[in-house]
């Protein structure tokens, strides 16, 4: 078992994770941060002991595209997400990393669908399939325990491959963790570079469908009641309305 890390160096190491993910991400997309989300590039708890940043970016491809952080120094409380959502014009699944600490690791990593996966099998098969044994074998390694969100929306919304566990904090698992992020992004790469594009007369629906999806997922998250107690109320509800693109410009 390796040795567990310091509450800055796991902060680090998850931060640094996304990082690279999104150097991977600007170089091969167009992005520009929207200023909608200016006011929360720093933000803290009414105390200051919670430090966090919240940029949101878009780009002819990415409809909207979040990169935040939340961390309180001296704590094992840390909270690294990104997400990417693809615009209408292909159908490739949205793209979503989220890491927290909270005595353990806590990881969610998932394509997300852009259609019915029960009837769809076509989508299912190419999307899905290919991060089955990834799914299987994390399912079976000791190391890492399968979590359940008590929403049942947000259950209903992660994929049947979704990467969704729960491990201790040491160096070999944080390892696992970012290789499996980096195989899940740059597999999702070649699928956005090979992807057939979507007819003009469907992209009006497919992006009202991407826009409920993620608004909706954002208000339902129970993570939501965790952030208020945090940050109160007023920043809490900011976050959320940032998180789906609610000010944007």
């Amino acid at each position: 078992m390796s040795e567990p890390q310091s509450d800055i160096a796991v902060f680090e190491r998850l931060w640094g994770i996304t990082n690279e993910l999104r150097q991977k991400l600007n170089a091969r997309f167009d992005l520009h941060l929207d200023s909608a989300t200016a006011n929360l590039s720093n933000y803290s708890d009414q105390k200051g002991e919670i430090q966090g940043s919240f940029n949101a970016y878009t780009g002819s491809e990415i409809d909207w595209l979040v990169h935040q952080w939340s961390h309180k120094p001296q704590s094992d409380f840390n909270y690294v997400r990104l997400v990417i959502w693809l615009g209408s014009q292909i159908r490739v699944p949205h793209l979503a990393f989220e890491f927290g600490t909270f005595g353990e690791l806590l990881f969610y990593i998932d394509y997300i669908p852009r259609t019915d996966l029960s009837t769809d099998l076509e989508y299912l098969d190419r999307y899905y399939e290919p991060v089955n044994n990834t799914y299987l074998h994390l399912q079976k390694d000791i190391r890492f325990q399968a979590y359940n969100s008590r929403s049942t929306y947000i259950r209903q919304v992660f994929s049947p491959v979704c990467l969704c566990f729960t491990c201790g904090i040491g160096d070999e698992t944080l390892t696992v963790v970012s290789s499996i992020a980096h195989s899940m992004i740059d597999r999702w790469l070649t699928w956005v570079d090979a992807a057939e594009t979507v007819p003009e007369s469907e992209r009006a629906d497919l992006s009202q469908r991407d826009l409920f999806l993620r608004r909706t997922i954002a208000e339902r998250d129970p993570g939501n009641e965790n952030a208020a107690q945090m940050f109160g109320e007023e920043l809490t509800n900011k976050l959320v309305v940032a998180l789906w693109g609610g000010d944007r410009r």
